[in-house]
């Protein structure tokens, strides 16, 4: 039975509330509202998240804080987040639903001075992401769009496993040679950087 109109399933996915007042799209392909309104918030946070690399990346590119291959990484992450923020959006195209142009807010990154919190706040907002890919499944099968559900999991879902269990590594690391999040463990951030060289060579 379908859920009752202006009825919302609790979730925390970030709904797009716009589209409640669209007309929806004569072209829509079995697309339910509540997932188009899914999608087109979701996208919008992932834009938000790709902002917030390139950001952290502009940091560590600064003279007093030269991590050339740690900014390369975020630089590099942050095309890739970009990425899937354009592939969310041609989906929802393709379905027959319609994207609602909003504000991209700030990237919070001001407080951060050294390595050890910029790989902190990377690791959480992989795993937020996460969250809301899981949730905005589970809403695709609530709302019977096996085909979201399939497409959430394989091309947004899956691909942030290893990214998290990378940057766990990561922070394990920079904490075993003395980083700090105040920037005081120079060297231990060097050795950081070495490795990313490492990494992007891999």
């Amino acid at each position: 039975m379908s859920e009752p109109a202006g009825k919302r399933l609790k979730t925390n996915v970030p709904m797009c509330k716009a589209h409640r007042v669209l007309e929806s799209s004569n072209a829509k392909q079995n697309l339910p509202s509540v997932v188009e309104e899914g999608l087109c918030g979701v996208s919008t946070s992932v834009m938000e998240f790709a902002y917030r690399l390139e950001a952290l990346a502009k940091i560590f590119e600064q003279d007093d804080l030269p991590l050339s291959h740690v900014a390369a990484f975020f630089h590099q992450e942050s095309m890739r987040e970009q990425a899937q923020a354009e592939a969310m959006l041609q989906y929802l195209s393709e379905r027959g639903g319609h994207y609602c142009n909003k504000v991209i807010q700030r990237p919070g990154t001001e407080q951060v001075c050294a390595l050890l919190p910029a790989l902190e706040l990377m690791l959480g907002q992989w795993k937020e992401e996460m969250a809301i890919m899981v949730e905005l499944c589970q809403l695709a099968r609530e709302h019977e769009d096996p085909h979201t559900t399939s497409v959430i999991k394989s091309h947004f879902l899956s691909p942030l496993v290893p990214k998290i269990k990378l940057m766990g590594d990561l922070l394990t690391n920079t904490r075993k040679v003395g980083c700090t999040t105040d920037g005081t463990g120079g060297f231990g951030e060097y050795l950081i950087d070495q490795l990313y060289k490492e990494l992007s060579s891999a």
